[in-house]
Protein backbone atom coordinates (compact mmCIF):
# COMPACT_ATOMS: atom_id res chain seq x y z
CA UNK A 1 0.00 0.00 0.00
CA UNK A 2 1.59 3.67 -0.70
CA UNK A 3 0.07 7.07 -0.48
CA UNK A 4 -0.09 8.61 -3.87
CA UNK A 5 0.82 12.24 -3.54
CA UNK A 6 0.73 14.74 -0.81
CA UNK A 7 3.01 15.71 2.01
CA UNK A 8 3.89 11.45 2.54
CA UNK A 9 3.81 10.57 -1.18
CA UNK A 10 5.37 7.67 -1.70
CA UNK A 11 5.49 5.83 1.56
CA UNK A 12 4.60 2.45 1.73
CA UNK A 13 3.28 0.25 3.91
CA UNK A 14 3.33 -3.69 3.98
CA UNK A 15 0.00 -5.35 5.04
CA UNK A 16 0.26 -8.48 6.53
CA UNK A 17 -0.62 -11.59 4.49
CA UNK A 18 -3.22 -12.80 7.12
CA UNK A 19 -5.58 -9.25 6.85
CA UNK A 20 -9.23 -9.64 5.44
CA UNK A 21 -9.56 -5.98 4.13
CA UNK A 22 -9.34 -5.45 0.42
CA UNK A 23 -7.65 -2.02 0.30
CA UNK A 24 -8.71 0.27 -2.80
CA UNK A 25 -6.44 0.13 -5.38
CA UNK A 26 -3.80 2.65 -6.52
CA UNK A 27 -5.19 3.13 -9.80
CA UNK A 28 -8.78 3.89 -8.64
CA UNK A 29 -7.31 5.31 -5.32
CA UNK A 30 -5.39 8.31 -7.41
CA UNK A 31 -8.24 8.37 -10.11
CA UNK A 32 -11.04 9.46 -7.12
CA UNK A 33 -9.24 11.48 -5.43
CA UNK A 34 -8.17 13.46 -8.78
CA UNK A 35 -11.75 13.46 -9.18
CA UNK A 36 -12.44 14.91 -5.28
CA UNK A 37 -9.99 17.89 -6.07
CA UNK A 38 -12.88 19.57 -8.06
CA UNK A 39 -15.30 19.25 -5.22
CA UNK A 40 -12.98 19.75 -2.29
CA UNK A 41 -9.90 21.25 -0.84
CA UNK A 42 -8.11 19.43 1.55
CA UNK A 43 -6.08 21.38 3.03
CA UNK A 44 -7.42 22.05 6.57
CA UNK A 45 -9.90 19.62 6.62
CA UNK A 46 -12.17 17.30 8.66
CA UNK A 47 -11.99 13.70 7.14
CA UNK A 48 -14.33 10.77 8.31
CA UNK A 49 -12.96 6.97 6.86
CA UNK A 50 -16.08 4.66 7.57
CA UNK A 51 -14.37 0.75 7.35
CA UNK A 52 -11.20 1.98 7.63
CA UNK A 53 -9.79 -1.21 6.50
CA UNK A 54 -6.15 -0.76 6.23
CA UNK A 55 -6.05 2.85 6.73
CA UNK A 56 -4.78 3.56 2.99
CA UNK A 57 -7.39 6.74 2.50
CA UNK A 58 -7.35 7.80 6.18
CA UNK A 59 -3.27 7.94 5.37
CA UNK A 60 -4.14 9.74 2.05
CA UNK A 61 -6.29 12.30 3.24
CA UNK A 62 -3.56 13.26 5.97
CA UNK A 63 -1.05 13.55 3.36
CA UNK A 64 -3.58 15.92 1.15
CA UNK A 65 -3.50 18.30 4.04
CA UNK A 66 -6.43 17.14 6.22
CA UNK A 67 -6.31 19.12 9.76
CA UNK A 68 -8.24 16.22 11.08
CA UNK A 69 -9.16 12.81 10.42
CA UNK A 70 -11.26 9.95 12.29
CA UNK A 71 -10.24 6.55 10.96
CA UNK A 72 -13.12 3.70 12.25
CA UNK A 73 -12.67 0.16 12.15
CA UNK A 74 -13.48 -2.84 13.59
CA UNK A 75 -10.82 -5.50 13.27
CA UNK A 76 -8.83 -5.49 15.79
CA UNK A 77 -6.16 -6.58 13.90
CA UNK A 78 -6.63 -3.67 11.36
CA UNK A 79 -6.93 -1.12 14.12
CA UNK A 80 -3.79 -1.81 15.21
CA UNK A 81 -2.39 -1.29 11.83
CA UNK A 82 -3.66 1.91 11.26
CA UNK A 83 -2.01 2.68 14.89
CA UNK A 84 1.39 1.48 13.49
CA UNK A 85 1.03 3.52 10.09
CA UNK A 86 0.53 6.68 12.19
CA UNK A 87 2.77 6.28 14.18
CA UNK A 88 5.38 5.59 11.26
CA UNK A 89 4.68 8.71 9.91
CA UNK A 90 4.18 10.61 13.63
CA UNK A 91 1.58 12.77 13.23
CA UNK A 92 -1.47 13.04 15.83
CA UNK A 93 -4.18 14.58 13.52
CA UNK A 94 -5.77 10.77 12.74
CA UNK A 95 -7.49 9.38 15.69
CA UNK A 96 -8.50 5.52 15.04
CA UNK A 97 -10.83 4.49 16.56
CA UNK A 98 -11.88 0.44 16.76
CA UNK A 99 -15.29 0.25 16.46
CA UNK A 100 -18.83 -0.92 15.19
CA UNK A 101 -19.58 2.11 12.44
CA UNK A 102 -23.22 1.87 12.27
CA UNK A 103 -23.03 2.68 16.14
CA UNK A 104 -20.26 5.57 15.74
CA UNK A 105 -22.69 7.21 13.21
CA UNK A 106 -25.95 7.02 15.31
CA UNK A 107 -23.46 8.83 18.27
CA UNK A 108 -21.56 11.15 16.49
CA UNK A 109 -22.88 14.60 16.80
CA UNK A 110 -20.10 16.16 14.49
CA UNK A 111 -19.69 17.24 10.93
CA UNK A 112 -16.86 16.97 8.52
CA UNK A 113 -15.82 18.09 4.99
CA UNK A 114 -14.87 14.64 3.49
CA UNK A 115 -16.62 11.12 4.44
CA UNK A 116 -14.96 8.11 2.87
CA UNK A 117 -16.64 4.90 3.65
CA UNK A 118 -15.58 1.48 1.81
CA UNK A 119 -17.54 -1.06 3.52
CA UNK A 120 -17.68 -4.44 2.78
CA UNK A 121 -19.60 -5.34 -0.56
CA UNK A 122 -21.49 -7.83 0.80
CA UNK A 123 -22.82 -5.95 3.81
CA UNK A 124 -26.77 -6.14 3.98
CA UNK A 125 -26.70 -2.57 5.16
CA UNK A 126 -24.63 -1.18 2.35
CA UNK A 127 -27.64 0.39 0.46
CA UNK A 128 -28.83 2.30 3.23
CA UNK A 129 -25.74 3.51 4.73
CA UNK A 130 -25.54 6.62 2.07
CA UNK A 131 -29.06 7.71 4.05
CA UNK A 132 -27.95 6.73 7.27
CA UNK A 133 -24.71 9.62 7.16
CA UNK A 134 -26.64 12.54 5.21
CA UNK A 135 -29.49 11.61 7.45
CA UNK A 136 -27.43 12.39 10.61
CA UNK A 137 -26.14 15.17 8.93
CA UNK A 138 -22.45 14.10 9.27
CA UNK A 139 -21.44 16.54 6.53
CA UNK A 140 -21.19 20.21 6.62
CA UNK A 141 -23.10 22.10 4.02
CA UNK A 142 -19.98 22.18 1.14
CA UNK A 143 -19.01 18.58 2.40
CA UNK A 144 -18.74 15.36 0.13
CA UNK A 145 -19.55 11.67 1.18
CA UNK A 146 -17.83 9.27 -1.28
CA UNK A 147 -19.27 5.09 -1.12
CA UNK A 148 -16.70 2.34 -2.09
CA UNK A 149 -18.82 -0.46 -3.65
CA UNK A 150 -19.61 -3.12 -6.35
CA UNK A 151 -21.23 -3.02 -9.69
CA UNK A 152 -24.26 -4.33 -8.57
CA UNK A 153 -25.03 -1.56 -6.46
CA UNK A 154 -26.99 1.85 -8.14
CA UNK A 155 -27.39 5.13 -5.89
CA UNK A 156 -28.69 7.26 -8.65
CA UNK A 157 -32.08 7.58 -7.15
CA UNK A 158 -30.64 8.49 -3.27
CA UNK A 159 -31.32 11.76 -2.09
CA UNK A 160 -27.67 14.06 -2.44
CA UNK A 161 -26.27 11.69 -5.27
CA UNK A 162 -23.94 13.91 -7.58
CA UNK A 163 -22.16 11.16 -9.52
CA UNK A 164 -20.87 7.93 -10.00
CA UNK A 165 -17.39 6.51 -11.21
CA UNK A 166 -16.22 3.52 -12.08
CA UNK A 167 -12.44 2.39 -12.44
CA UNK A 168 -12.57 -1.52 -13.71
CA UNK A 169 -14.22 -3.66 -10.63
CA UNK A 170 -13.92 -0.31 -8.02
CA UNK A 171 -17.07 1.49 -8.16
CA UNK A 172 -17.74 4.99 -6.44
CA UNK A 173 -20.43 6.98 -5.82
CA UNK A 174 -20.52 10.53 -4.65
CA UNK A 175 -22.68 12.67 -2.44
CA UNK A 176 -23.61 15.99 -1.04
CA UNK A 177 -25.92 16.91 2.02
Amino acid sequence: MRIITGIYKGRHFDIPRTFKARPTTDFAKENIFNVLNGYIDFDGASGLDLFSGTGSISLEMLSRGCASVISVEADRDHHAFIKQCLAKLGTDRCVPLRGDVFRFIKSCHRQFDFIFADPPYALPELPQLPEMILGRNLLNPDGILVLEHGRHNSFENVSGFVEHRAYGSVNFSLFRQ
